[in-house]
């Protein structure tokens, strides 16, 4: 291990996690939530939540940057450039549905996407934009649908699919809306 590079193992690395995961859930929620809110929900103490973050700025850099991680492990996993584009985009549809919380609060706080991490176009996003020109390209994909257009829309979805679970309607049911919604977009003809 390279000096000064700190690996969190065990209850420091499960205490950060539920610190964070805890963040993402009330400030989803009220985004005006104090360091000490966030404490009370991931059952420690204000102190606790100090040491791992100093300022509530330092939570919201490492929340950020936990959702840029959450969609390279989707989209690695998704696997777009394997198979006919339906299919791929489907698959990374299924990936992100995953990770609602993160993205709801995406959109509960958009200064979150302002921050420096987020204005540059990254190698997922190039990813999802080859993936629809792949689909324009072999036809399964309607060329009337720019790239751009389908990314704005596959958020549009999915955040709408997220909603829906909010208000009680179960995942599965939200998840197959989304898709079957996705799939009659694109269509060809």
């Amino acid at each position: 291990m390279s000096e000064g590079v700190v690996t969190e193992t065990g209850v420091r690395a499960r205490t950060r996690r539920a610190i964070l995961d805890a963040a993402i859930e009330t400030l989803t929620k009220q985004p005006s939530a104090t360091l000490a809110d966030i404490a009370a929900a991931a059952n420690v103490g204000r102190t606790t939540v100090h040491r791992y973050f100093a300022e509530r700025s330092d939570l919201i850099d490492a929340i950020s940057h936990d959702a840029l991680d959450k969609i390279s492990q989707s989209t690695e996993r998704a696997r777009p450039d394997d198979g006919p584009a339906p299919e791929a985009l489907a698959r990374l549809c299924q990936e992100y549905f995953d990770h609602g919380d993160i993205f709801q609060l995406l959109f509960t706080m958009p200064d979150l996407v302002t921050r420096p991490e987020w204005t540059e176009e990254s190698d997922d996003d190039r990813r999802l934009l080859r993936l629809v020109e792949r689909g324009h390209a072999e036809g399964s994909i309607d060329p009337a649908m720019t790239k751009e257009w389908l990314l704005q829309l596959l958020w549009s979805l999915l955040y709408t699919a997220w909603e829906l679970t909010r208000e009680k309607t179960p995942k599965h049911e939200a998840l197959t809306l989304c898709l079957r919604s996705l799939e009659k977009i694109i269509a060809v003809g």
